[in-house]
């Protein structure tokens, strides 16, 4: 390659050379100046003759460096690109050697160009962040501080927020993430402490930190973020998540967060959302009656208010969310959207919920109507269920669990989920017997299923049968140690029958690790503790639960403690909020029966 290279710069220079002796030979030279003039036009020539063989060397090194590329020899190509590059002092070229380089990966030859782009052009940005980038790529962690500390002083003040916030992301799939975060840690130092640079700096060290698993780290970045700005939203964001792994330390910043009215409405929605997702009905509903008064556009907000409003039982504000909720999604859209489209899934659920309201209010021929408008096939086992369900609370139970039987199915997982279907018929019907039967087939469809076998534990205490129960949630329990829910109704089923208090304490307990933010496992400690005699701790547990979910038991529970400590108004008043939920539910009509306080 190199003796074709010295061939065709040879030619290039001896037909330029010719080239230019001809151009310069005089017509009369006679006189003095004309001898110099011939002696300049000579030196004139030699050097342009000299720069285009120059030029010409150099563009043949581009031009062979492409074809190199091009036809599978990388390698070569990235080794005359780079000479061109330092022959022309010329930055695009160094960035498509760099470029050649990574094409290739070959991430030391790539680091290596970079570098000399980079010392070559000492102020580049681009060629700064070529070798940050490399250098991560390569996993050398400790060698990226100088070049982030460039790449972030070079950054103007008004980008300086989004390039902090672009470095957990730079970072993300580097193996020693906790040294990612030490190291960003120190480059960041200067901006921490700054009012308009510290809250990114410290949401996205926030962010670094979680990625390495330091939750306590992460939680202590977003504290620092709010002490200089207290409604941030990439500190508010990450809080978030953090609330949702389990950390309950970070409820404390969201809270504050949230409860200031200028929140980004994507964020406020998020934060409704989890909290639906950990039963805390009331704060959730509080938060979207927010979004929709600030954001009255945002259709999904409208369509979880309906949602927890028909579970408060409150079914005229339900209705009006819902139809509100329908006329934003159906602007500017065809009057009859496919039903696999996004506006005609949307639809569906609409239909669902305003069943579900018809059949609250004993409206079932209503509520059918609303099932008869579903004809997607993704969505008709749904509606079909529903209406079994209907048929069951009219009485008709064989008429229901007959429509169930003829849904076909296709494969074991909708024979398993018809199953269900006709077991809950069952257990709405208090058939406990036929249901347990059911269970068990169901059960051994899917032995392995731990959601399964766990509510044919339920079934059997409904029955009486606790020691089986006990076995079956024990299993539950070796299976899947974190399986909250077996520990809680061990220890529950324990508690109300007045035995071996201690253990279920400790089970409860041991179920409140897992999930924290449970309402009905703080019910249940409450209502252990009110057992033991501990009345000050159960009622402060109780109204915990409460406030989390106006549940019906749970109201029945706190009634009765305040009842005992002699404080009935109080409990009548917590019995009928209780009431306005479920109005059927046998537990809280028997505790106020027990009280004389009848519903």
């Amino acid at each position: 390659m190199a003796s074709i290279r010295r061939f065709l710069l040879c030619t290039l220079t001896a037909a330029l050379t010719v080239n230019a002796a001809v151009a310069a030979t005089p017509s009369a030279p006679s006189a003095h100046a004309a001898k110099n003039q011939r002696r300049l036009a000579q030196e004139e020539a030699r050097t342009s003759a000299l720069n285009a063989a120059f030029n010409a060397e150099v563009f043949y090194d581009i031009l062979l460096g492409e074809i190199a590329t091009r036809t599978g020899d990388p390698a070569t190509g990235f080794a005359l690109m780079l000479e061109a590059a330092r022959s022309r002092h010329d930055e695009p070229l160094y960035q498509r050697a760099t470029d050649i380089a990574l094409q290739a990966r070959s991430g030391e030859s790539a680091l290596a160009a970079a570098r000399a782009w980079q010392q070559a052009w000492p102020q580049s940005r681009e060629a700064n962040r070529y070798v940050l980038q490399i250098l991560i790529a390569l996993n050398r962690v400790r060698d990226t501080a100088t070049p982030l500390a460039q790449e972030l002083s070079l950054t103007p003040a008004p980008s300086q927020a989004s390039a902090f916030l672009a470095l957990p992301q730079l970072y993300r799939r580097v193996s020693d993430k906790a040294l990612a975060a030490s190291l960003v840690e120190q480059v960041l130092a200067p901006y921490l402490n700054q009012p308009h640079t510290g809250p990114a700096a410290w949401a996205a060290l926030g962010r670094l930190r979680l990625q390495a698993e330091d939750l306590p780290g992460a939680l202590q970045a977003v504290q620092q973020a709010e002490r200089l700005a207290p409604i941030d939203d990439a500190a508010a964001l990450l809080a978030l998540e953090l609330l949702e792994r389990g950390h309950a330390d970070a409820a404390g910043p969201v809270e504050r967060y949230f409860s200031q009215p200028q929140v980004h409405a994507d964020l406020r929605l998020a934060y409704a959302r989890l909290l639906l997702s950990s039963q805390r009905y009331p704060q959730a509903q509080a938060q979207l009656q927010m979004l929709t008064s600030q954001n009255p556009e945002q259709s999904d907000a409208w369509f979880l208010l309906a949602a927890v409003q028909l579970q408060n039982n409150q079914l005229p504000e339900a209705e009006a969310a819902l139809e509100k909720f329908t006329a934003l999604t159906s602007a500017e859209a065809p009057a009859e959207p496919a039903p696999d489209s996004k506006l005609g899934k949307s639809q569906t659920q609409a239909y669902l919920l305003h069943a579900q309201i018809a059949e609250k209010r004993g409206q079932y021929h209503q509520a059918d109507a609303w099932l008869n408008r579903i004809n997607h096939p993704d969505d008709v086992f749904g509606a079909q269920t529903q209406r079994a369900a209907l048929l069951a609370r009219q009485g008709k139970l064989p008429q229901a669990r007959a429509l169930l039987r003829k849904l076909p199915t296709q494969t074991a997982q909708e024979e398993q989920l018809k199953l269900q279907a006709e077991v809950q018929l069952l257990r709405d019907a208090k058939e406990h017997a036929s249901a347990y039967e059911l269970q068990t087939r169901l059960v051994a469809l899917a032995p392995e299923n731990n959601e399964l076998l766990y509510d044919q534990a339920m079934m059997a205490d409904k029955l009486g049968r606790f020691d089986e129960m006990e076995r079956l949630l024990r299993l539950v329990i070796e299976r899947q140690p974190d399986f909250h829910h077996a520990y809680n109704a061990l220890g529950y089923s324990l508690a109300e029958r007045g035995v071996r208090l201690t253990e279920a304490k400790t089970l409860i307990e041991t179920a409140l690790s897992y999930a924290p933010n449970d309402p009905f496992i703080i019910d249940s400690l409450g209502w252990i503790n009110f057992r033991l005699g501990e009345l000050t701790e159960a009622l402060r547990l109780l109204e915990s639960a409460f406030a989390r979910r106006p549940d019906a038991e749970i109201a029945a529970h706190l009634g009765e403690v305040l009842w005992t400590l002699k404080q009935p108004e109080r409990a009548r008043t917590i019995w009928q909020q209780g009431l306005r939920q479920q109005p059927d539910n046998e537990t809280l009509q028997q505790t106020m029966r027990r009280f004389g306080a009848q519903p």
